[in-house]
């Protein structure tokens, strides 16, 4: 009989292996989502941070994008909701991943943080996105290696495998996360599921090493790639355990109230908004996504607006409907505004932490109206970055988004000069 273990054809199942060894509860995804990591000092000096927000139904570009680059443009609707922070943000024009047409007209939400081509489509697979590229290398030093979030939709962030990690949209949960200690036995459950963690990845290590030299040099070669990903997870297994026996950071701010009303996205954007600055200020994670919510109903809170989101979006240039979306599209603004705001007016050893937080705003849609991914909107604040002009690149012949995404990373102290699909390591204007 042929051992359980041995590959005699060539399919080798995962699944089976995983089952073989009683560990087919591990899920590589589920406890690098879960698990924080563990860092044994405070940092030395103010550390850098990274947030991404992504906006699935887009912005009407017209009111967001002035007419002349550079430092002297003129505000438009939306960037005067802004103009309190204008010398500390870039505008973007002319930028988009290549290849983004995908199974549906949404689907480059999938990558926007990827650059991965055909979102969706036959054969694809995701890549690693930028906050996961970035957690890997510093997120040692935090409780939460990061954050990823959504006030309803799916989420930003994606593993090195190219498996999607689930968002959390409860600033009530987030905040007992941050902030809230267990109680005694709560910490006892969490050591002992900590430990069983450790035993399951014990056995899959154990039982890998019998199989490794019964494979093909190929075969070989992935298994020890899915072997690496197991060995960070058990480091990442102790840390968590040393984590879990630290007080967390006491706050003067109350527990927030989830909102209970699906329609009320704005007021859901801001409780959000609130966790990152509170998250951020206390160190408690330095990389977050935020997926912002939309809706297939009219949102909550809005006067004026009607109609449902969704079809708003797909205005058809139907200017009723463009001045409807008109009106939620500056409640997001408005709330970005604050959000700028609250990080402009925290002070952390000199400066202030939109200094210290290279914050990414935009989406994946140029145009929601025809689902067109070029021409991407986006506007990028904070960080220590060289601001207040718009950056016009060629709407024909775009210039990669990644290319953003790679000084991004850099700024974090992760050493790469490439990402996804760029094609340079930087946007020049922003960095003279």
């Amino acid at each position: 009989m042929n051992s359980p273990h041995l590959a005699t054809g060539s399919h080798l199942s995962r699944r089976h292996f995983l089952r073989g060894t009683g560990a087919a509860a591990l899920s590589l995804p589920i406890l690098d989502a879960m698990t924080p990591a563990f860092a044994a000092t405070a940092p030395a000096k103010s550390p850098p941070r990274f947030v991404a927000m992504c906006a699935g139904l887009g912005f009407h570009t017209p009111y967001l994008f002035p007419e002349k680059p550079g430092k002297d443009y003129q505000d438009t609707p939306y960037l005067s909701r802004l103009k309190a922070h204008r010398n500390q943000m870039t505008i973007l024009s002319g930028f988009s991943h290549p290849e983004q047409q995908g199974n549906n007209g949404h689907a480059s939400s999938l990558t926007w943080l990827t650059s991965a081509k055909r979102p969706g489509l036959a054969g694809f697979k995701n890549s690693i996105s930028l906050d996961q590229l970035i957690a890997s290398q510093i997120g040692i030093e935090t409780r939460y290696p990061y954050l990823t979030l959504s006030s309803g939709g799916s989420s930003l962030s994606w593993t090195s495998n190219g498996v999607e990690i689930p968002a959390q949209n409860s600033p009530a949960n987030i905040f007992k996360a941050l902030f809230i200690d267990g109680t005694e036995a709560e910490i006892a459950a969490e050591m002992r599921s900590f430990q069983r963690g450790r035993s399951i990845m014990d056995t899959v290590l154990g039982e890998a090493k019998k199989l490794h030299n019964e494979l093909g040099h190929r075969d070989q070669e992935k298994l020890d790639e899915y072997l690496t990903s197991v060995r960070e997870l058990e480091q990442r297994l102790q840390q968590s355990e040393n984590w879990s026996q630290q007080p967390k950071p006491k706050i003067d701010a109350e527990p927030p109230t989830d909102i209970s009303d699906r329609n009320d996205i704005i007021g859901k954007q801001r409780l959000l908004n609130d966790m990152i600055v509170l998250a951020l200020q206390t160190d408690s994670t330095r990389t977050v996504t935020f997926q912002l919510g939309s809706l297939n109903s009219p949102p909550s809170n809005i006067e004026g607006v009607n109609t449902d989101w969704h079809n708003l979006s797909h205005h058809g240039k139907d200017e009723a409907k463009i001045e409807e979306l008109k009106l939620i599209e500056e409640a997001e603004f408005d709330v970005f505004n604050e959000f700028l705001t609250k990080l402009s007016s925290i002070n952390e050893n000199g400066q202030t932490l939109l200094d210290r937080t290279s914050v990414l705003y935009g989406s994946n849609l140029g145009n929601a109206s025809s689902h067109n991914w070029r021409n991407l909107p986006l506007i990028l604040a904070g960080g220590g970055f060289n601001h207040g002009s718009y950056i016009a690149h060629d709407p024909d012949n775009n210039t990669p988004f990644a290319n953003l995404l790679v000084p991004l990373a850099q700024r974090m102290g992760v050493e790469i000069d490439q990402f996804g699909s760029s094609t340079s390591a930087g946007i020049a204007e922003l960095s003279v």
